[in-house]
């Protein structure tokens, strides 16, 4: 097991430098003339980067100092998400380079590719002469792209022009990074302004009368961490107080790192209102930095965590179960221990943290689970392996008797970056059909 551990883990190495070998190749070889400072400057921005985007994921990992974990947050998680669109955009540009490659033969020499700017006299010389050998060539020897400098007495030429090849790599590759640059810094505005909220009604069959259109603040995979701090939260708890929902779900990945180095941040949630109160259950996040430890703060600030556990609310039960993360610690799910002993009759709400756990949801009877995890992809495509491994990527959908809802999610793991899964705080309104 150890074995193909390490054969994947060099395998995923391998697949890593060589795409960034490829990046390097054509934004920074195939777009310079020749070794110079722009090649050397670009070289060390591609070693340097991919360095801090690992030291970065392992820093959070592994549970270096705080300080030293946003001090690489920012450029190594956000080179993660620039270097997957600039390699797509590439790869896109790819089909583009033989088009405009061919277009510009039908335009005539390479020397028709410089400016108007870029033509230089030395001295006059009378209209009409012909051009000499030497500045047809781009001057006396000098190779193709380079400039040469201007001696008393030579004769009128052409700077150099970079030849066709080199100009189309020069076009696609500064195409490629604009759009890259572009999708990434929208994408990082879209999570750092905060969540919009988000509407759905779920009608539910035993749902009482006079508990039609109460309102549940759904918000899950908050996390908090290096990055997204006591401001964004600040930011989440303001939003979910402006809906004056009845019941607040935290869903789990609420953080990213201890309660020692995190507990500021998350203090803000001691702020949320709502006639019922707020409800916690864990995330795998959770398992990765102490979820016991997250369990008393989170209860300290005034939440109610839900530990295989479950209250009855006047018009229905409300349960919730640890993540699948905690079976390594003895602390996974027991729907039993949620959900055995209930009346059934009654109308249950589940909070799970991830969507994959629907299928126990719907062996005892649960009406509505509300879940997080996916991030509906964060990054796409991303989005397609996250539907992949989920029943459900994001929105409602039925199981049998049982409706799943599933959240975006307010923040984001990682890159603090989001593109094509805009982030929600979703308010969940029950409809009863006995109304």
């Amino acid at each position: 097991m150890v074995i193909v551990f390490l054969l994947a883990g060099l395998a995923a190495l391998a697949a890593l430098v060589g795409l960034h070998w490829y990046v390097w190749r054509r934004l920074v070889r195939d777009t310079t003339a020749g070794p110079g400072l722009a090649r050397r400057a670009g070289t060390v921005v591609f070693v340097a980067l991919p360095v801090m985007m690992i030291a970065a994921l392992a820093a959070e990992r592994g549970g270096a100092p705080f300080w030293l974990q946003r001090t690489l947050a920012w450029p190594g998680f956000l080179w993660l998400a620039l270097f997957i669109y600039l390699g797509l955009a590439l790869i896109a540009g790819e089909a583009v380079r033989p088009l405009l490659r061919r277009f510009l033969e039908r335009r005539g020499p390479d020397r028709a590719l410089v400016p108007p700017l870029q033509l230089r006299k030395t001295e006059s010389v009378p209209a009409g002469a012909p051009e000499s050998p030497e500045a047809a060539k781009g001057a006396t020897g000098t190779p193709e792209g380079q400039d040469t400098p201007d001696t008393p007495g030579s004769s009128p030429r052409l700077l150099a022009a970079p030849s066709r090849r080199l100009f189309v790599s020069r076009v696609v590759a500064g195409s490629a990074a604009a759009v890259a640059a572009g999708t990434v810094g929208y994408g990082t505005y879209g999570v750092l302004r905060g969540p919009r909220v988000k509407r759905v009604t779920v009608p539910l069959a035993k749902l009482p009368r006079g508990a039609h259109g109460f309102r549940i603040a759904v918000v899950s995979d908050i996390h908090l961490g290096p990055v997204l701090g006591r401001g964004f939260a600040q930011k989440v708890v303001d939003t979910i107080n402006s809906t004056q929902p009845d019941l607040i779900a935290v869903v789990g990945d609420l953080v990213d790192g201890s309660v020692k180095d995190l507990g500021p941040a998350a203090a803000p949630l001691a702020q949320l209102r709502a006639r019922h109160g707020a409800f916690f259950v864990t995330g795998n996040h959770e398992y990765f930095s102490g979820a016991q430890q997250w369990v008393e703060e989170v209860r300290r600030i005034g939440l109610r965590p839900l530990e295989n556990a479950r209250v009855e609310l006047p018009a229905f039960d409300l349960a919730g179960v640890n993540d699948i993360a905690g079976e390594s610690e003895g602390q996974g799910p027991d729907f039993t221990k949620a959900l055995g002993d209930r009346d059934t009759s009654r109308a249950s709400v589940l909070l799970a943290h991830q969507p994959v756990q629907i299928h126990d949801a719907v062996e005892h009877g649960v009406d509505l689970q509300l879940s997080g995890h996916t991030h509906g992809g964060q990054l796409w495509p991303g989005n397609f392996v996250a539907d992949l491994a989920n029943p459900t990527l994001a929105g409602l959908e039925r199981y049998g008797d049982t409706q799943l809802y599933v959240s975006r999610g307010a923040g984001a793991w990682g890159p603090p970056t989001r593109v094509g899964a805009p982030s929600d705080i979703t308010v969940v309104e029950l409809a009863s059909r006995q109304a």
